[in-house]
């Protein structure tokens, strides 16, 4: 049985290092969030990320903000 942890909304979360489509680049909807975590953070949004590294990202500010689940 998974941990709560590796679970969202019933589904296995993936590592975004064996994601098929990680190094396309990042979608709209993660540049928009990064924008927002990173002005909340106080610091530049990255750029030029692929999905991988943009998820990846996201989760770090997540934590530094707050908004870390």
């Amino acid at each position: 049985m998974a941990d709560r942890d590796d679970v969202t909304a019933g589904n296995a979360v993936k590592d975004p290092a064996d994601w098929t489509t990680g190094d396309e680049p990042a979608t709209a909807a993660q540049e928009s969030y990064l924008h927002t975590l990173a002005t909340e953070a106080g610091e530049p949004a990255p750029e030029g990320l692929t999905k991988a590294d943009a998820s990846r990202r996201i989760d770090e500010l997540q934590e530094r903000t707050g908004r870390g689940r």
